[in-house]
């Protein structure tokens, strides 16, 4: 396949996972928000989501306050913003314009209708009037994306850098999710005990619109049978192959798709996600915890950065230094 071809096709992925992943932080985030709560837990809440995003300095050289309505606004449908739901549709529906060839009609109508519905729904004030229901539809065109896709085209190598560029993507979300929020839930003691019922109620609000944010909430219950606990939620979202959204999981769906598509130039990109995918595999919750959560998620974000930066050079157009 042409490398340019790759690329169009990977980054197309990408962004429409990276929209899907969008819209869940700030669903979940505008659920919580209408809890009963302080107005520095609301807006610390949403400084974390610019955190997670990478977006807290672009934020501020535009807004001058941090309220739901200006983050929102700045991460739906800002299209100056690359990470936003509309910077993101918009993308991921050029590129599938660009390689027509390379799909099925079904994909590429589904990509199309995409981003001109949504661009219909922001001009008629339905986000203003419930947020709520953009976000779930957001996340039902990306589950039609992946489900056309799978569906409808040949499982030749287009599939397989679909599959590779939208696992890469939500491994690289679901960790950043996890860092940002355990750190402010916790104030970096992740796993301390609360030290009253109030706390404790406030806790099983917030670790359940963690797993919410990922579809994991009915998966927590079904696997583990108890009370929502921290380190039950760091293993779930790391260590459990079951869990679709989780580290190793994703891994091992990239994985599996660079095997499928190796070429003379990528042993060792294979060998990188190999060794990160057998770490997950035959990692413990414990000994994560032991040397840090943090710590080691800083450590898998920049082992699957590495891991991108590596399928750009053996496969894809390379990036710009």
């Amino acid at each position: 396949m042409l490398s340019r071809t790759a690329d169009h096709l990977f980054w197309m992925a990408r962004y429409m996972e990276r929209a899907e992943n969008t819209a869940r932080m700030l669903d979940v985030n505008y659920q919580t928000s209408l809890l009963p709560q302080s107005v520095d837990t609301a807006v610390q809440g949403w400084r974390g989501l610019l955190s997670i995003s990478e977006l807290t300095w672009s934020f501020s050289k535009k807004y001058d306050e941090v309220t739901a309505r200006n983050v929102m606004d700045f991460m739906v449908r800002d299209e100056a913003n690359p990470s936003s739901i509309a910077s993101c549709v918009r993308a991921a529906r050029e590129n599938a314009r660009a390689v027509r060839g390379a799909l099925t009609t079904e994909v590429w109508e589904t990509q199309n209708q995409t981003w001109l519905e949504f661009m219909r729904l922001l001009k008629d004030d339905s986000f203003e009037r419930d947020p709520g229901t953009l976000f779930e539809w957001v996340k039902f065109r990306s589950h039609l994306s992946r489900g056309v896709t799978v569906g409808t085209m040949l499982q030749d190598e287009a599939l397989h850098f679909l599959r590779i560029g939208t696992f890469l993507e939500r491994a690289d979300n679901t960790a950043r999710l996890l860092d940002v929020k355990f750190q402010a839930l916790s104030g970096g003691d992740y796993f301390g005990p609360s030290s009253a019922k109030e706390g404790l109620e406030v806790d099983f609000y917030h670790w359940s619109a963690i797993l919410r944010s990922v579809s994991g909430f009915e998966i927590y219950r079904k696997v583990y049978r108890n009370v929502i606990r921290p380190e039950k939620v760091a293993e779930l979202l790391i260590l459990r192959p079951d869990m679709p959204r989780s580290l190793v999981a994703c891994m091992n769906e990239v994985r599996a798709n660079l095997e499928l598509v190796a070429n003379d130039q990528s042993s060792e990109t294979m060998r990188r996600a190999g060794r990160l995918r057998a770490d997950l595999r035959y990692g413990r919750i414990d000994e994560i915890l032991a040397t840090g959560l943090h710590a080691y998620l800083t450590e898998f974000l920049d082992r699957v950065n590495d891991i991108g930066v590596g399928i750009s050079r053996d496969f894809l157009v390379p990036m710009a230094a």
